[in-house]
């Protein structure tokens, strides 16, 4: 049997089969397992918002939901009012309805199942599998052992069904201070996997719900709703990050022992991303810390900040599949994130002219106070992209880096002396310069035009190597760009740091602002989110500061790639 399945695709050189969720549920729908089914969810917890790890867990479990014509949910797992906002369920739901999916009306909260969870959890006292237990964390921790002891048992382990059944219901009653009391599974306290040495399931916590406010006092753990939810639900296949392998046990555990409803669950690898941390808690240090802007500052990994960095959910989309699915952890290049938004953009961007270290070029010979329309196409990769006018006069700005007075042997930019192709203008060969007095910077080029060269070529066959993009001066328009670095200097600065800060990598030159650059007046009308290819420089986007008194564009990312140059120095 197979199915189609347009979000999640392994790279082109391997066949579909290879994908080894695909064969497991291939699997269960040979032995009907679940009818037929196939049933997926997403359960982040609001404590974040979502970066491009996520991304690819969304791309697997609501892409492989669609690739078999299957249903899949969007769930919060919403159990820990002290971390949870509302602020990051609404950016959670823009993130993913942004990336392309859209669970219609499959959004659920593990919130909304708290009664029945404490009936699942009443259930599990009555069977004996469950007990009130005084012991403190710390003392908890104790007693748990480590991965070369056992655990011992808690002195309370052994209360009456009725004494644990009394004890529950005053913990949810309110009658006990925080912390003081838990609810723990009865498994077992010598098992090899400290997942099933009588994990809590129930803590004391007096906290606003962002939810259902002070309804409750007493909270279950993220072990406990997980597998319960997904029953709840009718998931046919839990698919998470493979830190939950160890965990199955015990979401199977519970789940046999309420004798309910058992979906499966399946662990794939987490991304890994070199020059990059991929963690809620980490990221949101560094948004707490004052290190970026904010949660869409656009050197973050989250989806927020790479949409206004300029990512489009097509190239996330790609990456997640080129990566494909594996179980063995993987360390990604951040090269091949870059590739995929560079391909992506290439068809779509329309291309336009930007200087970002302007210096004035006047053409002598060409007429004081004309202009002239030139026709500039706008993308060639689209041919239905069409072309778009702009204007040409007598002082035009250039790249300062595009001119040398001394060049080296291979610089085929304008030097003294030297012709070049003006990009859909004309040919210019620089005469002289004019210098600051006081500094010695060049503040002017004076060139000469040919006037036969119209549209940047010659009708005589004389060839030039360089060819530069400009922009008339008498037009321009003021720009702000910003100019985006990897956050850390080193390719795992979480590995590198080991036992010590791993804040201690981060790039201090990770943000440049250019305040003085000239972009060409088609881009006055750009709106925020808007993609650009500034020819020669790279892929920039609208930012949403732009206001109608200021443009402001953020680098997507360089023309080529930078990481491959910046791999082989390290080297």
């Amino acid at each position: 049997m197979k199915h189609s399945d347009p979000h999640l695709k392994e790279n082109s050189d391997k066949p579909s089969d290879t994908n080894f969720i695909r064969q497991e549920i291939d699997k269960d729908l040979q032995t009907n397992r679940y009818d037929g089914r196939v049933h997926t969810r997403f359960p982040p917890e609001p404590s974040g918002y979502l970066h491009i790890g996520h991304a690819k867990a969304i791309c697997i479990s609501f892409g492989i939901a669609e690739g078999y014509g299957g249903l899949y949910n969007l769930r919060f797992d919403d159990s820990n009012p002290i971390t949870e906002e509302s602020e990051y369920v609404d950016a959670i739901i823009r993130d993913i309805h942004w990336l392309g999916f859209d669970w219609k009306d499959r959004e659920y909260h593990a919130s909304d199942y708290f009664e029945t969870l404490y009936e699942y959890a009443v259930k599990l006292i009555e069977k004996g599998k469950a007990y009130v237990c005084d012991l403190t964390p710390d003392e908890t921790r104790a007693y748990r052992g480590t991965l070369v002891e056992p655990g011992k048992n808690s002195p309370y382990r052994n209360r009456s069904v009725e004494e644990n059944m009394e004890l529950f219901r005053r913990m949810r009653d309110g009658e006990f201070p925080d912390g003081s009391r838990t609810l723990r599974a009865k498994i077992d306290m010598t098992s090899p996997n400290l997942n099933m040495r009588d994990p809590v399931m129930y803590r004391i916590l007096r906290a606003d719900h962002h939810r259902h406010g002070d309804k409750w006092c007493i909270y279950p753990t993220y072990d406990f709703i997980h597998g319960q939810s997904d029953s709840i639900e009718g998931i046919t296949h839990s698919l998470c990050d493979v830190q939950f392998e160890d965990h199955r046990p015990l979401y199977d555990w519970f789940l046999e022992s309420l004798e309910i409803y058992q979906p499966r669950q399946i662990e794939f690898a987490r991304l890994n991303l070199t020059y990059t941390v991929l963690g809620k808690r980490k990221l949101k240090v560094l948004v707490e810390k004052g290190h970026v802007s904010g949660w869409d500052d656009p050197r973050l990994p989250t989806l927020s900040g790479m949409r206004r960095r300029g990512y489009t959910p097509e190239s996330i989309r790609d990456f997640c599949n080129r990566i494909g699915v594996s179980k063995a952890a993987n360390l990604i290049e951040i090269g091949q994130l870059e590739y995929s938004i560079r391909n992506d953009l290439n068809q779509r961007a329309p291309r336009v002219m930007s200087v970002l270290n302007p210096v004035k070029v006047i053409i002598d010979n060409y007429p004081e106070g004309q202009v002239e329309m030139l026709d500039a196409e706008n993308n060639p990769e689209d041919e239905n992209a069409g072309t778009r006018e702009i204007p040409f006069s007598r002082e035009i700005y250039i790249e300062r880096e595009d001119f040398m007075e001394d060049p080296p042997r291979k610089f085929f930019r304008l030097a003294p002396g030297r012709e070049v192709r003006l990009k859909h203008a004309y040919y210019i060969q620089c005469e002289s310069v004019v210098k600051d007095e006081n500094t010695g910077e060049v503040v002017e080029i004076h060139c000469t035009y040919d006037p036969e060269t119209r549209g940047g070529w010659s009708e005589d066959g004389r060839r030039v190597r360089g060819t530069l993009h400009w922009v008339s001066a008498a037009h321009a328009v003021d720009a702000e760009v910003r100019l985006y670095d990897s956050l850390f200097t080193e390719r795992e600065p979480e590995q590198a740091a080991g036992d010590a800060d791993w804040m201690q990598f981060l790039n201090p030159n990770s943000l440049e602002v250019l305040h003085n650059c000239k972009v060409e007046p088609s881009l006055t009308a750009a709106v925020p989110e808007s993609r650009y290819q500034f020819l020669r420089i790279g892929y920039f986007c609208v930012d949403p500061d732009t206001t109608s008194e200021k443009l402001v564009f953020n680098r997507t990312v360089p023309l080529r790639d930078s990481w491959a140059k910046i791999q082989r120095g390290q080297k």
